[in-house]
């Protein structure tokens, strides 16, 4: 997949930004995005060297991208990277196996299917939802995209249903498949109306690490002061997975209008965990940018989206 038209040695330069440990990390982020946009071999090549940084954070943003451009050309170091128990995190191991499902084929299916049973939570249940994913009807995968005005390739299509309060008892449900209840997260991110995004908010005391990250992910999505309050408890909660205060942090840097320079100066002591540090300083980033209203960087090709 190719996005923007631009030189090898333009690719280089922000290959090697991404690389590059000391560059500050919102830098890093940018050039990523870059990467992304303008796709192909090289803009691949150059974000799979990403995976030997130190930065869980990155590297998970990284698998993130690659799943997002549904290139082929991304399989085989997506597939290294689940594959590698010893030197990557749950984090970035969870991201490579949603990426391949977003990718999708036979063989990102054999890949997931080697690790439903994975010993990390994360990873098994992404794992498990992105069967059920790759099992769908062609059909039905084609529901992915029906009112989805943010372009991202989600881990399950929306619902058919489309009565929020339906739809908010089946995302509360324990008992239903997780994937099920995905569905049913996408379907209330569309709809987008006060009911849904309360709904969605208290899906944030659901008892899967997974689900509640990708509840705060889709509330960064909709960008709405709504769910501020609920994120805001998440990330302060010290005994919340670092995955979900990740999440919620870039949420809350992706909703106009909500102050949160000081609450994340909280989180900016070496002595606080990396991932969750790291997204405090790309959510005021993200902030900035979003308040100040500049759509474009990086000599003008791509503006910055939702990091996962």
């Amino acid at each position: 997949m190719t996005g923007v038209k631009t030189s090898p040695e333009v690719c280089a330069q922000v290959g090697q930004l991404l690389l590059d440990p000391k560059r500050p990390l919102k830098e890093r982020f940018r050039a990523l995005f870059t990467l992304k946009s303008i796709g192909g071999q090289e803009a691949v090549d150059w974000m799979a060297k990403a995976f030997d940084d130190e930065s869980a954070l990155l590297k998970h943003e990284v698998a993130y991208c690659l799943g997002q451009l549904q290139s082929d050309l991304a399989l085989p170091i997506l597939t290294s990277v689940l594959a590698d128990v010893e030197r990557q995190e749950p984090i970035v191991r969870h991201e490579a196996a949603e990426a391949l499902a977003a990718i999708g084929g036979e063989e990102a299916l054999r890949w997931v299917k080697k690790y439903q049973e994975d010993p990390s939570e994360e990873v098994r249940e992404t794992c498990q939802l992105a069967l059920a994913k790759l099992n769908l009807s062609r059909e039905e995968s084609e529901d992915d995209s029906k009112g989805n005005v943010w372009g991202s390739h989600d881990p399950a299509p929306p619902s058919k249903e489309k009565d929020v309060v339906k739809l908010r008892k089946m995302l509360l449900d324990q008992d239903l498949p997780l994937f099920d209840r995905y569905r049913a997260m996408f379907s209330l991110r569309n709809i987008g109306d006060q009911e849904s995004i309360l709904a969605l908010a208290a899906g944030l005391d659901c008892s899967s690490a997974l689900f509640r990250h990708e509840i705060a992910f889709v509330l960064g999505q909709v960008a709405s002061p709504l769910a501020s309050e609920q994120l805001l408890a998440r990330l302060r909660d010290e005994d919340e997975n670092p995955m979900v205060r990740h999440e919620c942090a870039e949420a809350l840097g992706d909703i106009p209008g909500v102050e949160i320079e000081a609450e994340m100066a909280k989180y900016l002591d070496p002595k606080v965990d990396p991932v969750v540090r790291e997204s405090c300083v790309i959510a005021l980033d993200m902030a900035d940018y979003n308040n100040s209203k500049e759509f474009q960087y990086a000599n003008g090709l791509t503006s910055i989206n939702t990091p996962a």
